[in-house]
């Protein structure tokens, strides 16, 4: 009779970072430091734009999705981390592995999809300025997100469910700080042609259609902005798009790092390095690309730490 080894393995063991004990005891200080920051910049702009009323526009509710959507994204994989670095044994649970992977890919596909609908808005904003408010309603902004988040959570679910109907028979140790697809196809003893095809199609999907769309607004923008004969016009409509050139670049050429450089010039602890980079500093970062590369943001952060301090010492 044979043995079904797709429910034997209850478990997976995680290798980690590093091996190194003094190593981890800084790493898990220094993540430590960054998730808190992440929290509290997210965190921050969120606050900032919903409790100001000059602030309620499509651009900036794009910016606090882009936010929330940073804080679920380290939120799945830095406490998970934070408790490894001070595990003698790293281990994560057969459901958890597939909780893990499931939000892991469905933040990873929202983002990329949000950064999408973020250069649509910057697009008609700067190319259609006269309809952009007719265009940009609320309903259509809320759609853009809701959409984005939908069709995120379908891939991941595809991919994640597809992934964990493979048998787990030569292993369950992992090679990375979190369940991956390539660690959990190495240690699978079933075919994972069909798998690797079906990331590849989704995959590419929603990477290509977000960069293409991001592309297309971009060179509008650009043709747009060249045809403003006032210098200081130009400066400004570029200054608005500046943000999110920055967060896109920082953003996709760390997942381009990861997933398309070949294996012979990418070793496996550079693509981890990688992955640590784009799930726990690019949700701490972009907070700080918007706040000070922002007019308005920076105004009322200024304007709250100036009101926090005169209520510390008692000015009122």
């Amino acid at each position: 009779m044979r043995r079904d080894f797709r429910n034997s393995v209850t478990e997976f063991v995680l290798t980690g970072i590093t091996k190194s004990h003094d190593l981890q005891i800084f790493l898990f200080l220094l993540f430590l430091f960054v998730y808190f920051f992440t929290i509290f910049g997210n965190a921050g702009i969120i606050f900032l734009v919903f409790h100001n009323a000059n602030l309620h526009t499509p651009m900036y509710f794009f910016i606090s999705s882009l936010s929330f959507l940073d804080l679920c994204y380290s939120s799945d994989i830095t406490p998970k981390m934070l408790v490894d670095f001070l595990s003698e044994k790293k281990v994560i649970s057969y459901i958890g592995c597939f909780l893990q992977l499931f939000f892991f890919v469905a933040f990873g596909c929202t983002e990329s999809l949000l950064f999408a609908v973020m250069s649509y808005d910057r697009h008609v904003a700067i190319s259609n300025p006269l309809n952009y408010n007719m265009v940009m309603q609320s309903k259509t902004c809320i759609a853009l997100v809701s959409g984005a988040y939908t069709a995120g959570s379908l891939v991941a679910l595809i991919e994640t469910c597809c992934t964990f109907r493979l048998s787990f028979c030569a292993s369950n140790i992992l090679h990375h700080f979190v369940c991956d697809f390539p660690q959990l196809m190495t240690i699978s003893c079933t075919d994972t042609a069909i798998n690797e095809l079906i990331l590849f199609i989704f995959a590419s999907s929603v990477t290509m259609s977000s960069i293409l769309v991001i592309v297309i607004s971009y060179f509008s923008i650009f043709m747009a902005i060249a045809k403003i004969k006032n210098s200081l016009g130009r400066k400004k409509a570029f200054s608005t798009c500046s943000s999110h050139i920055s967060a896109v670049t920082i953003f996709y050429s760390t997942v381009f790092y990861v997933y398309l450089t070949p294996k012979s010039i990418s070793s496996a602890q550079s693509g981890l390095i990688a992955t640590v980079f784009y799930t726990t500093v690019i949700p701490m970062l972009n907070p700080i690309i918007y706040s000070f590369r922002n007019k308005d943001i920076k105004v009322d952060i200024t304007l709250m730490t100036s009101l926090s301090l005169m209520i510390h010492y008692n000015v009122f």
